[in-house]
């Protein structure tokens, strides 16, 4: 069991709507189907990936809050709770998390309190895929200190086009000041539509961009209403309607990144 080798991939963009949690849970879900041992833990307090997944607020009795607030007596393993597909689980979130900001900005260690939380969890799983608010806080910060690799959506628009300098720049910061094993892995863009000009002409732009364009993925994630349908069934597409454009993009995005 602890022979795996466990990729920690924080999903992140400091803009919201970008496509953050939806590629949280159908890039797990689809690493999932592919036969790899997911782990999504979910950093927002939002719970939008929780939900995702079909987990409940009444489903859960333990979460990432408990795990951060730095009782040592809890064991990750029992946080966790499996989903109704095989090999994708969970570390869910609920709305308290949403407190830790102000209970924790005193604490000594504050940045690595997911690190200790998640002691223990690596070996377990192929990949780890932690979601964030989408602001810059105090639980992005801890989940950049934990994870080894960064993959940023980008919706094909120009305001989230704009917000990359600020998510690079923070990356860096991070990588300078408390985890130098983290790295870009790419940037994927979400929600294209080549029908619109403005979505066609923001993908030429990711591409030909010096800093972006040798990290952007080939796969492209279309915007796909059955992407926001699965959501709200709390069904990852993969699974519910796998012959869907989203279905495959994600599919497809799973595969490039497992390289």
């Amino acid at each position: 069991m602890a022979s795996r080798k466990t990729r920690k991939i924080a999903v992140a963009n400091e803009k919201g709507g970008v496509g953050k949690t939806a590629t949280i849970v159908n890039l797990g879900a689809a690493l999932a189907l592919k036969g790899n041992k997911v782990l999504i833990v979910d950093m927002d307090p939002q719970f939008n990936a929780t939900q995702g997944v079909g987990i409940s607020l009444d489903d859960i009795s333990l979460s990432v809050y408990d795990l951060i607030q730095g009782s040592s007596d809890i064991d990750p393993t029992d946080v966790v709770l499996h989903t109704r597909w095989e090999g994708l689980d969970l570390l869910p979130s609920v709305p308290d998390l949403a407190g830790s900001e102000v209970e924790l900005v005193g604490a000594a260690g504050r940045e690595n309190r997911l690190r200790e939380g998640l002691d223990g969890l690596d070996g377990h799983y192929d990949y780890i895929l932690l979601d964030t608010p989408p602001s810059l806080s105090l639980l992005t910060v801890n989940v950049f200190a934990y994870a080894n690799e960064v993959l940023v959506p980008c919706q094909t628009h120009p305001y989230a086009f704009g917000a990359l300098n600020e998510l690079f720049d923070t990356i860096g910061a991070i990588r300078r000041g408390i985890n130098t094993d983290l790295e870009t892995t790419g940037v994927v863009a979400t929600f294209y539509d080549r029908r619109t000009r403005v979505s066609s002409h923001t993908l030429e732009r990711l591409k030909s961009d010096e800093r972006y364009g040798p990290l952007l993925f080939d796969t492209v994630i279309r915007s796909n209403t059955t992407v926001a349908e699965s959501a709200y069934a709390g069904k990852p597409v993969v699974f519910y309607r796998s012959s869907s454009f989203g279905a495959r993009d994600y599919i497809q995005l799973a595969e490039e990144l497992a390289g």
